[in-house]
């Protein structure tokens, strides 16, 4: 049974009214859009740097070392946000005109997670002079340590919630730190240091750097790797980082991103003219995080630093391959770890924690993810550290709306001290090593934190729609008009809506879909329902989003269905 539940909104606007039909002037104030004018997502309207706490002092040292072409090395993570940011960082640098500028990226398997000691001890044996973080840094408190105080100057760029203790970094630039009163707490880790490079253009200029020879880089030719990262880590989208996205978007569709991602368009098959946030979450993103979760996030970065489609073509079909191998390796663990929870009263009870020998610790956030999905549950998925780390077990989290599950990782912590070796993260997505001796104790003191937080409406899970269309509603121009206003994603979520359908026709397409023709009054559709048998009633309730598809000669009408249940035949005729 689809539990819906309409999503809360204000009246709309009366410009938003006189301006869209009424289910999507609705629809846009659902979201926050309490104007017309909140949707102009013009590079004018971002929130400016000046108050992101440390910036400037960040923004004075890397300027510096930009003049006297010091060596500068840039830490980033294994995944999509850590890549894109660090390529960022790299090579906007490098246009600034630093040629001493490298980068170094953990593997997961040998290093962990952000600057630890082991990697920092990597890192010295570079020789640099000032060391970047970027999507990290914020809990390395013992690595940025030793990178001090050998005297390297370690300027921390990061978006996680920060613990109890801050690294002595020589500045620290994180909209989540205690004090920083920058608007958007949203940010990306690539957004973060998009911003830190922003104030040291700045600074440059103010000093007459440019005024010597040296072109002044436009950093909006930058943004296309600030919506892929923003993207992929599925930070909330607010107008702030809708801004950024958009203008990363609108380099991408122009055919002016960088050699890198557009060869990562052409392995994923999608067009540039028609990508869609969506793409870069589940085509681009994907890819490029298989680097990290399965090999070495290096090859994703040399990718996003290839200089040509030469260069770029077979680094991105590398990730291609990485990317099929991921999901092979991800739908057996998805499906091992749904029998092990099936064979429990998880389903029933506040949480899941799961754990099998041999699971691969790279994928085990997506399946963490997938059970998430599947029983709408908190999730963690463990898998063995690795010889490296005997006994000790990683995990990955990922939570449901209305939870913080860094905070309940963190409970567990403070009223259990020792039983968690490590652990960072934000709101909706943390990770955690643990011993395995003490899974079992984990894994009761986890879901007694969940159960003091969570509420009963929470776990219902109940699916939010934006109410239902009238059969002149169900229209190309309609559908077109939703997709200009992309970037949809986390926390500005597309439009969907529900209603009961005549189940014309259906066939199976691909590997498991359903491609369907539906009646809603006088009006025969098309849609798409990926990852769904048959269904067996000639009516179907359908909780439904509104698609172009644009693979025919001519752009048709496409309802993408996010959910269907069939109706009884006692139910024909009845109201949704």
């Amino acid at each position: 049974m689809i539990a819906l539940e309409p999503r809360p909104a204000p009246a709309p606007d009366a410009e938003l009214l006189a301006r869209f039909p009424r289910f999507f002037a609705q629809a846009l104030a659902a979201r926050g859009v309490e104007s017309a004018a909140a949707l102009d997502l013009s590079l004018a309207n971002l929130h400016p740097p000046g108050s992101l706490r440390g910036v400037d002092v960040a923004a004075a040292r890397l300027a510096a070392a930009v003049v006297a072409d010091e060596p500068v090395l840039v830490v980033g993570d294994y995944d999509a946000d850590g890549a894109t940011g660090a390529a960022l960082a790299v090579s906007f640098l490098r246009a600034l005109g630093a040629s001493r500028v490298d980068y170094l990226v953990p593997n997961r398997f040998e290093h962990g997670y952000g600057l630890s000691p082991e990697l920092a001890a990597l890192a010295l044996e570079r020789e640099p002079a000032v060391i970047v973080t970027v999507d990290n840094g914020i809990a390395s408190v013992a690595g940025v340590a030793s990178a001090q105080a050998a005297g390297v100057d370690v300027i921390v760029t990061d978006h996680h919630l920060p613990g109890e203790t801050l690294p002595a970094a020589h500045a620290i630039v994180n909209p989540n730190v205690p004090g920083c009163q920058f608007p958007s707490k949203a940010l990306a880790g690539v957004g973060v240091v998009w911003y830190v490079l922003s104030v040291v253009r700045a600074r440059l200029t103010a000093t007459g750097f440019f005024a010597r020879g040296v072109a002044r880089p436009n950093l909006a030719h930058w943004l296309d790797l600030v919506a892929v990262g923003t993207v992929a880590d599925v930070v909330p989208l607010d107008r702030n980082n809708r801004i950024l996205v958009a203008g990363g978007l609108r380099r991408l569709r122009a055919g002016k991103g960088r050699p890198g991602l557009a060869a990562l368009m052409a392995v994923a098959d999608r067009a540039p003219a028609t990508l869609s946030a969506a793409d870069l979450g589940f085509a681009l993103g994907p890819r490029l995080n298989a680097a990290g979760r399965l090999r070495d996030m290096r090859i994703g970065i040399d990718c996003l630093l290839a200089e040509d489609a030469a260069a770029a073509a077979p680094l991105a079909q590398r990730l291609h391959g990485l990317n099929a191998e991921r999901r092979d390796v991800d739908a057996k663990m998805t499906t091992e770890a749904q029998v092990l929870v099936e064979g429990t009263d998880a389903p029933r009870g506040s949480a899941i924690c799961v754990y099998r020998p041999g699971w691969h610790q790279g994928v085990v956030g997506l399946v963490a993810g997938r059970l998430k999905e599947r029983f709408n549950r908190p999730a963690i998925a463990f898998a063995d550290a690795g010889a490296a780390a005997p006994g000790e077990l990683k995990g990955s989290a990922r939570s449901i709306k209305g939870l913080n599950i860094r905070d309940a990782i963190a409970a567990v912590q403070a009223r259990f001290p020792g039983l968690i070796e490590r652990f960072g993260g934000h709101a909706m997505a943390a990770g955690l090593t643990i011993r395995r001796v003490h899974l079992e104790r984990f894994g009761k003191a986890f879901r007694d934190a969940v159960d003091a937080r969570v509420t009963p409406e929470a776990l219902r899970g109940a699916r939010l729609t934006d109410g239902e269309l009238r059969a002149a509603d169900l229209s190309l121009a309609n559908a077109a008009l939703v997709a200009a206003h992309d970037p949809w994603g986390q926390g500005f979520e597309e439009p969907a809506f529900h209603g009961e359908f005549d189940v014309v026709a259906q066939r199976e397409v691909g590997d498991g879909h359903l491609r369907l023709a539906l009646r809603h009054g006088d009006r025969v559709v098309d849609a798409i329902a990926f990852n769904q048998a048959p269904i067996e009633s000639p009516r179907a309730r359908v909780l439904y989003r509104l698609g172009v598809n644009d693979y025919q000669a001519l752009p048709t009408l496409q309802l993408v269905v996010v959910a269907i249940e069939a109706r009884p035949a006692a139910a024909l005729g009845a109201s949704a």
